[in-house]
């Protein structure tokens, strides 16, 4: 342990390259904001959609995070403890990530456009318009939906939005606990605070297992609120799970190559690959099983939600989603030596980050915008401006959370010697 007593006295700087882009990342997002918003009403409409996207894609990477500390934890796992920080930044960064959601989803109820209804024209919110226009659930309405109104009980602006700062509020707290402890470990060493992060974890892994499900119902199954899958929020689960983990990865990686994490080798790449490569056979499998039932019931209230993603606009998105989020990590990580190699884990996880980019595009976009054209090059644009906009606010937060940490190792972690000698043969 000795011999790598230097290297853990070693913090990361951020600064430099890392921080420029970073910058120039949010630079390009607020500029494809403010087009959108002073692109007509189409424009604007897009623009909601893409935050809801963005932010959502945000606070699942950081979720994942405190996902992935908690059943580290519980699993008395040591091979991770030698890149703990990374995960612990993306957790500490986690209620940054909740504020932006609950700010654009608030603004998306809130900003009104005229719609046309059942045939009627109406003022509706550019988010959550399935549920949260005014009339769907007065009898006396000429837009009555008998639909919504037997899910009013959920679908109501105070229960929806309540849900989601509760929730989010939780997984924030429990993410900060976790870093909290582990920097008290750091000064105290011991066992007191790894029994307190043991205990935390069970009982955030309880919580967030029963709540998740919850929180993806509420921000994106209800946008289309007539339609409702009981396999939605285990799908986004893996989503966010195994897009969680390619950031992991990507972070890791990009970090060794510039000289930090020196204790991290092969074999702590191959286990990271592996939860990488299983998860994403496991999102392909819940993929698969709600598409299937689905089809295979063929009920119109439940079949109308792939019967839009089968039109022309989005249909070689939906077949590019599968290639993207299965086929590549299938193909770029089944071997051992695949995982083991740097180059071609920041490749795949770079592959799945974009990939699920796109899941979650599919998820949201059908049910929010109407598409009249195969493709847009401008509206493209947009898109990626807005996601880049995103990445750069993660990194941003993210690493500068990370530089705040006095070492990039927890130096008094009870497993750590297991994590330095971490050998697959």
């Amino acid at each position: 342990m000795s011999t790598h007593q230097h290297s853990f006295n070693e913090r990361f700087e951020f600064a430099g390259k890392a921080k420029t882009l970073s910058l120039v990342g949010i630079v390009i997002g607020i500029v494809g904001v403010l087009a959108g918003f002073f692109g007509g009403e189409e424009g604007i409409q897009n623009t909601f959609s893409n935050l809801l996207l963005s932010s959502y894609y945000f606070v699942g990477v950081c979720v994942a995070g405190v996902f992935f500390l908690a059943y580290q934890y519980m699993a008395q796992s040591g091979w991770s403890v030698a890149f703990l920080r990374i995960p612990q930044a993306f957790a500490k960064t986690l209620v940054f990530a909740a504020i932006t959601l609950l700010i654009v989803v608030a603004a998306g109820l809130l900003v009104h456009h005229e719609e046309v209804l059942e045939g009627h024209k109406v003022s509706a919110p550019y988010l959550y318009a399935h549920w949260a226009t005014k009339g769907l659930t007065d009898p006396k309405s000429e837009i009555y939906d008998k639909i919504i109104t037997g899910k009013s009980a959920f679908l109501n602006l105070p229960f929806f939005y309540g849900t989601l700062i509760v929730l989010l509020g939780l997984y924030s707290l429990f993410g900060r606990l976790l870093v909290k402890y582990s920097n008290s470990e750091d000064v105290l060493g011991g066992m007191l605070n790894y029994n307190k992060s043991f205990k935390i974890s069970a009982i955030f892994l309880v919580i967030f297992g029963f709540t998740f499900p919850i929180y993806s119902f509420g921000a994106v199954m209800s946008l289309e609120a007539h339609w409702f899958s009981t396999m939605f929020g285990w799908y986004n689960l893996a989503a966010v799970h195994v897009s969680g983990l390619a950031v992991i990865a990507l972070t890791l990686i990009i970090l060794k190559q510039n000289g930090y994490f020196e204790w991290v080798n092969e074999s702590h790449m191959q286990d990271l690959g592996k939860l990488i490569f299983g998860f994403s056979i496991f999102w392909t499998y819940v993929w698969f099983a709600q598409f299937f039932l689905t089809w295979y019931a063929n009920m119109p209230e439940e079949s109308v939600y792939f019967y839009k993603r089968w039109e022309p606009e989005y249909k070689w998105w939906f077949w590019l989603n599968i290639i993207l989020n299965f086929l590549a990590p299938l193909l770029l990580l089944m071997k051992n030596n695949d995982k083991r190699s740097l180059n071609r884990m920041k490749f795949a996880a770079i592959i799945i980050i974009i990939g699920h980019w796109l899941d979650y595009y599919l998820m949201i976009m059908p049910g929010t915008i109407k598409k009249e054209h195969m493709f847009n090059l401008v509206e493209f644009a947009q898109d990626m401006a807005i996601f880049a906009g995103f990445a750069g606010l993660f990194s941003f937060l993210m690493l500068s959370t990370l530089s705040k940490f006095e070492s990039l190792v927890p130096k008094k972690h009870p497993l750590l010697e297991e994590s330095l000698h971490h050998h697959i043969y």
